[in-house]
């Protein structure tokens, strides 16, 4: 949930800035038709391996359309065992394999993710911590970053698992378009001091790759746009209720 606070010569002061996983929407589904273009203006082309654990049993020039989901079907009959879909790259740019490349392009964009969030998120809480004189600002940041990497081991699997693969399917090449206007998007409102929503943000370059490629599940979709309608007022209304409990007791 984005923080409602960012820190103004030192003081708190109110923001409100939950467009930005809308904005991750736009830029996405403006900008990756047009790296779809590029893409195959070079060469490099889109194709299906039906796979059995890591092994290609066939190879089909489009995604799993429903001629290839029917082909999947009957190729587990077969075989005796499960047949998957994998999306992958064919070709090159620059006399490099753009498969292998974007592969570890992925790669590269989910660190850049976790760089921006790292960058967004801890300064959110450190400027509450602050306020303790005894901690001071770089043990504030300390202190909430080691905190925040820790509550991502232990409890954020669930949520990855539902951005990477319930919201939209996605190839290599669409995973690391998402991460990459992700990134870009919370590191330049990191640098204009603007508190967002590494999750929001993601989830609307995910959104985006989604109503682009048509393969959006928009049952899940709903789910998380409630989900936030939900939180963003119940976070509210508790910081309003503990404030009033803490000056109470004050």
């Amino acid at each position: 949930m984005p923080s409602d606070f960012t820190l103004t010569g030192g003081l708190p002061s109110p923001k409100s800035h939950t467009s930005f996983p809308f904005l991750a929407l736009g830029v996405t589904v403006l900008l990756y038709p047009l790296l779809t273009h590029a893409r195959r203006r070079f060469g490099v082309t889109a194709e299906t391996c039906l796979c059995v654990g890591g092994a290609t049993v066939e190879v089909v020039p489009e995604a799993c359309s429903a001629v290839t989901l029917q082909r999947v079907e009957q190729l587990s009959i077969q075989v005796g065992d499960v047949v998957t879909c994998r999306n992958r790259y064919q070709g090159k740019m620059f006399e490099i394999n753009a498969g292998p490349t974007l592969d570890r392009l992925h790669y590269v964009s989910a660190g850049m993710v976790s760089f921006a969030r790292g960058l967004n998120d801890t300064p959110k809480i450190a400027a509450l911590l602050v306020l303790a004189p005894a901690i001071g600002q770089f043990g504030s940041v300390a202190l909430v970053g080691a905190a925040i990497a820790v509550g991502g081991i232990i409890s954020s699997r669930r949520v990855a698992e539902t951005m990477s693969q319930k919201i939209t399917a996605m190839n290599h090449g669409q995973g690391f378009t998402a991460n990459f206007i992700t990134s870009l998007i919370v590191i330049g409102a990191s640098r204009l001091g603007l508190p967002v929503s590494t999750t929001h943000v993601n989830c609307g370059s995910l959104f985006g790759i989604g109503s682009v490629t048509r393969q959006a599940n928009w049952s899940m979709i709903g789910r998380i746009l409630g989900a936030w309608l939900v939180t963003l007022p119940l976070g509210a209304a508790l910081g309003a209720l503990f404030y009033w409990l803490v000056s109470g007791l004050g």
